[in-house]
């Protein structure tokens, strides 16, 4: 097991719906992805609230993962300007850490336990969701998919402004 107590969780995002998924061949949904201060981990199922909250049995991206440095870098490549992270439709924004070398791994974040599953490997909609050339640019760094394998909740550094009612 691999504790991670140094990684810095700079944004946590759950979204309602898949914008993607399902829609090959047709236009894309617009569930937003929304910036939270905490996730609820549900071991085995995901992220409570989330769109991959049931998703399917045993399923191997029960949440995700993804590099603040590797985004950063993107948005410099294709002279994005400042970005929402958001934008990557991944879980756990996170620095310092090589998510690829959690692949295979257990791992430990927050006191909440993974399983690093796979890379969450760009596909087509990258050039839709960021801009032309993310996917080829994403490739080897996409992120990691994982499976939750303890209840526990997960904290974000980022401060976050509620909407006033």
């Amino acid at each position: 097991m691999l504790p991670l107590g140094a990684v810095e969780i700079c944004h946590l995002y759950i979204s309602p719906g898949h914008n993607f998924v399902g829609h090959h061949g047709q236009e894309p949904d617009d569930y937003p992805m929304v910036e939270v201060a905490m996730v609820e981990c549900v071991a085995g199922r995901g992220i409570r609230g989330d769109r991959y909250f049931d998703f399917k049995d045993d399923y191997k991206g029960q949440i995700t993962f993804f590099s603040l440095f590797v985004f950063d870098q993107l948005c410099q490549m294709l002279g994005l300007g400042q970005r929402s992270p958001a934008e990557a439709r991944r879980n756990i924004i996170v620095r310092d850490v090589d998510l690829n070398e959690l692949i295979g791994q257990d791992f430990e974040v927050q006191r909440v336990r993974f399983h690093g599953t796979q890379e969450c490997r760009p596909c087509y909609w990258m050039d839709r969701a960021i801009a032309p050339g993310a996917e080829e640019f994403l490739k080897g760094r996409g992120g990691l998919r994982a499976k939750i394998l303890t209840n526990g909740k997960l904290h974000s550094n980022a401060r976050i402004l509620e909407a006033s009612a």
